[in-house]
């Protein structure tokens, strides 16, 4: 595992962000069991004097983790569901921008929050929440666009079940190549074809040319 030391403005204490980011790397390196205070002081060179400048105890520290990752790709998947769209492909594509942009989306938070959840009956909840509130965004999006209700809950349900499905599996897929299989993938789930321009415009935003 490779943690960024604190530089020198951060002082003796650190910040509470790069404690966070520090946990977040050990999160997805060895899951929940592997975040503790002393591994990580060790990692950046800091006392457990300086986490507890920042944080009561490593449950506020597993709480900031989790709530950046509800702001994160919940939160940036509703925003993209609800994105300005011309057509139903249009909008879709949007969504498909989470998938493409780590920025946008962190598929290992992901996985790791779901793996962490499986043992922990108080984080499970909110995974629910999570993804009850990424269905819902999904939902209304393709009823904007003309979908049925019926519809839109199926096609909603089977995007989310395939992204959770493709990152679980850990194919380590190179970008041009999932860009490649995006336009089939928006035919699969809107029943539309999308147009040259639209498929232009979503390569376009990921530095590709189709």
């Amino acid at each position: 595992m490779t943690i960024q030391k604190p530089d020198k403005s951060s002082g003796w204490r650190g910040s509470a962000d790069l404690w966070v980011d520090a946990a977040y790397q050990l999160l997805l390196d060895g899951g929940v069991e592997a975040v503790k205070v002393m591994p990580l002081a060790k990692a950046l060179g800091l006392s457990r004097t300086s986490f507890y400048w920042h944080f009561p105890d490593r449950e506020a520290l597993l709480e900031a983790i989790v709530a950046r990752w509800e702001a994160k790709n919940t939160g940036n998947l509703v925003a993209r569901c609800a994105a300005p769209a011309g057509s139903v492909c249009a909008a879709v594509f949007n969504l498909f921008d989470c998938w493409i942009d780590e920025n946008l989306f962190d598929s290992r938070l992901d996985l790791a929050i779901r793996n962490w959840a499986q043992n922990d009956d108080t984080l499970m909840p909110r995974v629910k929440a999570a993804d009850a509130t990424r269905l819902a965004a999904m939902r209304a999006m393709l009823e904007r666009h003309g979908q049925s209700p019926a519809m839109a809950a199926t096609r909603a349900n089977t995007m989310i079940f395939t992204q959770v499905g493709y990152y679980s599996m850990r194919l380590g897929e190179a970008v041009a190549d999932r860009l490649d299989r995006m336009p089939p993938y928006v035919e699969v789930f809107t029943g539309d074809v999308p147009t040259e321009a639209e498929i232009a415009e979503f390569f376009a935003r990921h530095g590709q040319k189709r």
